[in-house]
């Protein structure tokens, strides 16, 4: 028998700092997790992680970051058979990105695009998406190992780089 959600007892907090400003300049060590830790992209053979097909398709995901999200730079990362490090670092938020006022007229040198100066929750929302897109893919057209639910865990870990 499944319990009840119980709001004081299964309430999620937030993991983030509330002061925070997580769409501004700096430097962030992600991780990633697959659901229910489920080794998707590889194994550890003799201390060397070796990748499988879906374990390079997160690595080229990550990659692709970069040409995503231009105001971010991605450093070291590693896949690992059920989770993902790696560093981004949000170099500077274009502040001509905004919502439009009413009565204002936009011109195309201030409508930059949804993903300039995006926050790090939506680069990392972006990354599961693409990945998990992909993955789905994999499993039915190339045999991948299923996965149950969902590929990712619902949240991350993120871990601020003081400069």
């Amino acid at each position: 028998m499944v319990p009840k959600y119980n709001r004081e007892i299964h309430h999620r907090r937030s993991i983030r700092l509330k002061e925070h400003d997580y769409s501004q300049a700096g430097a962030y060590f992600v991780t990633v997790c697959t659901q229910n830790q489920e080794c998707l992209f590889g194994e550890v053979i003799e201390g060397e992680m070796r990748l499988n097909e879906a374990g390079k398709t997160i690595n080229r995901w990550w990659k692709e970051l970069n040409q995503k999200f231009k105001t971010i730079e991605t450093d070291v990362f590693i896949v690992m058979p059920n989770h993902i490090h790696g560093m981004i670092t949000i170099v500077g938020a274009d502040l001509r990105v905004r919502p439009g006022r009413k009565g204002e007229n936009r011109t195309a040198d201030t409508k930059q695009g949804a993903h300039i100066g995006a926050p790090l929750h939506k680069i990392i929302q972006w990354f599961k998406t693409m990945t998990t897109n992909e993955y789905i893919y994999g499993i039915k057209q190339l045999n991948w190992q299923p996965f149950s639910g969902k590929l990712w865990q619902r949240n991350y870990y993120e871990h601020i780089i003081r400069q």
